[in-house]
């Protein structure tokens, strides 16, 4: 299965991504760890996208989309993937359909986690992790136990990413409304689009992730 996951920064597309990879045997592609394995490998497209790097411009479509064309064709994804943060513009999501379509592949579902992003910027912004071991906390959600103490082991620095802040993630929503979430109508008309409510628990989010995959494959058998 060929599966695309949607939303905006901190929609929990990354945790969502993981879960479908370990229930489903799918691979999780990341077009940023594709990007630092084709460079570090210096393949002669790593040494393409390389160049750009260096002079400081946008990755082009076609790099990318080579990227995700030759991470496909290793034996881990023969069972399908899942592309987490891609595509962005409708422009790439043609590209990877036309790519798909040389080697006889679809996209099978295209879930968009859905946010309301007054409450998004209030999830984000209050997050904060211990400095030692990493455990996540939040200033309204997930405080620990003992205030200023790790519940998991017992340290007592924090940090915050500097990102995680009303500004950032405001500016980052945007950027996602104007760029990304013109492509969900490419994909509601191909009747790839499936919805759900990413300011669920987690827990919801993944068994309503498992219902889109079950109504996806029963149509694959019909």
């Amino acid at each position: 299965m060929k599966l695309i996951l949607l939303g905006p920064p901190g929609a929990g597309k990354g945790t969502q991504a993981k879960r479908l990879t370990d229930n489903h045997g799918l691979v999780q592609l990341s077009t940023g760890d594709m990007l630092r394995a084709e460079v570090a490998s210096g393949s002669a497209l790593g040494q393409q996208a390389k160049k750009v790097m260096e002079a400081g411009q946008l990755m082009p479509d076609d790099i990318i989309v080579g990227m995700i064309e030759s991470r496909m064709a290793q034996p881990d994804c023969k069972g399908g993937f899942v592309l987490d943060g891609f595509p962005r513009t409708e422009g790439q999501a043609a590209a990877l359909d036309a790519m798909l379509r040389r080697h006889g592949a679809a996209i099978d579902a295209v879930i968009e986690l859905a946010v309301d992003e007054a409450a998004l910027v209030e999830r984000i912004s209050g997050r904060y992790a211990c400095a030692k071991c990493g455990a996540g906390y939040h200033d309204t959600f997930q405080k620990p136990k003992v205030p200023g103490v790790c519940d998991s082991c017992g340290g007592t620095e924090f940090t915050r990413r500097k990102d995680d802040n009303a500004e950032t993630v405001k500016a980052r929503l945007v950027a996602y409304r104007e760029q990304t979430a013109p492509i969900l109508p490419f994909y509601r008309g191909k009747g790839l689009l499936h919805q759900v409510d990413g300011m669920a628990d987690l827990d919801e989010v993944t068994t309503a992730i498992e219902q889109v995959l079950r109504v996806v494959k029963a149509k694959a058998l019909t």
